[in-house]
C-alpha cells in the first residue's frame, strides 16, 4: 500500500477555509492567492484518492470523506502547532489570569487549558467563570489577563478590547420535545433566565416585546446548569446562543414554535495590556485558534 505523507500547508488551508466558511476567506486570512489555496485543495483530493468537497449552490460542502479529512486535518494541526510551540517556547514560565463566560467553559477550557499546559508546563493559569460585568471589571481593574466576554452594547470599560466575531443567538428547549408553548396558545410564554441582571435575558424580553408576544419569568438560576435543567424539564424556554449546550437541550429552528428570529451577539476578547507578556500572547493564540473552529460561530 502507497504511504501518502499530507502536507500540513495544505492541511490547514482546507481547515481554515472550513471553518470560515469560504476558501477565498482562507487564501486572504493566510496570505495566498485564491487559486493558490484551489491547488492545495486539489492536491489533497488527488492525495486521499476521492472528492472532500462537493459543490452546494454557490459554495462548497463537505463530502463524507471530507468530514474525515477535516477531523485528522484538526488532529495534525494541532499536534503540529502544539510541537513548535514547546519547542520556540518551552522556557515560557509566568502567571496568566483568564475569565471566560460560563457558556464556553466547557466548550472551550479543556482543550485550551490542556493543549497550553502541554506545550508550556511552566506556566501557571489561573481561569475564573464568571459572568459579563464581573469579567470586564476584573480586566479593567488588572485582576485579569484576558477574557472573553460578549458585547453588551455599552461602551467598554476595559483598557484594550477586539471585537472577535458575532454568535447567532438562539431560542432553547428540550432535546426531547417541542416547547409546551405556541404564539396562538394565548398564554404568556415561559422563560427560563439567569437572575437578573442579564444580558440575554433582556434581549427575549425585548424581542419577545417587538413582535407582540406576552411572556412571563417561570425560573430563575444563578447558574447555566440551572438554566439546562429547568428547560430540559419543560419549565419552560430560555434564549442562550448554541455554545457550550448539553445534550438535553437544543436550539430551536428559527421561528419555531411561533417565537420571533433573533440578532447576532457580539463577542469580544478584552486584554488588560496592549502588548502582553509572551506567555498570554501564545495562550490568546490558542484561544482564538480554538474559536475559529465553534460550529456556534456558523
Amino acid at each position: 500500500m502507497r504511504r501518502v505523507n499530507f502536507d500540513l500547508d495544505v492541511l490547514r488551508s482546507f481547515a481554515l477555509g472550513v471553518d470560515l466558511g469560504s476558501f477565498a476567506k482562507a487564501a486572504d486570512r493566510l496570505g495566498r492567492s485564491t487559486s493558490a489555496v484551489s491547488a492545495q485543495l486539489k492536491k489533497l483530493e488527488e492525495q486521499a484518492g476521492m472528492p472532500i468537497l462537493r459543490r452546494q449552490g454557490r459554495g462548497m460542502a463537505l463530502t463524507e470523506a471530507g468530514e474525515t479529512m477535516l477531523a485528522y486535518a484538526r488532529r495534525l494541526l494541532e499536534l503540529n502547532d502544539e510541537a513548535a510551540a514547546a519547542l520556540q517556547g518551552g522556557e515560557l514560565e509566568g502567571w496568566i489570569r483568564l475569565g471566560l463566560q460560563e457558556d464556553f467553559g466547557e466548550a472551550l477550557l479543556p482543550d485550551v487549558l490542556g493543549r497550553f499546559a502541554r506545550a508550556h508546563p511552566k506556566v501557571r493559569i489561573e481561569a475564573r467563570i464568571a459572568r459579563n460585568a464581573e469579567l470586564l471589571d476584573r480586566v479593567a481593574g488588572g485582576r485579569l489577563d484576558l477574557a472573553l466576554a460578549w458585547d453588551a452594547g455599552t461602551p467598554t470599560v476595559t483598557p484594550h478590547a477586539e471585537r472577535l466575531g458575532e454568535i447567532p443567538m438562539r431560542w432553547i428547549g428540550p432535546a426531547a420535545d417541542l416547547p409546551g408553548w405556541s404564539a396562538d396558545s394565548g398564554e404568556p410564554l415561559p422563560l427560563v433566565s439567569l437572575d437578573a441582571p442579564c444580558l440575554m435575558r433582556t434581549a427575549a424580553a425585548a424581542a419577545l416585546d417587538r413582535a407582540g408576544i406576552p411572556w412571563r419569568i417561570a425560573f430563575t438560576s444563578a447558574s447555566l446548569a440551572g438554566i439546562w435543567a429547568a428547560v430540559a424539564a419543560g419549565l419552560g424556554v430560555a434564549l442562550r446562543t448554541g455554545v457550550g449546550l448539553p445534550p438535553s437541550v437544543r436550539a430551536l429552528a428559527p421561528e419555531e414554535a411561533g417565537l420571533p428570529r433573533l440578532p447576532l451577539l457580539g463577542l469580544h476578547l478584552h486584554r488588560a495590556e496592549a502588548e502582553p507578556a509572551p506567555a498570554i500572547a501564545r495562550l490568546e493564540a490558542i484561544l482564538r485558534q480554538r474559536l475559529e473552529g465553534l460550529s456556534a460561530f456558523a
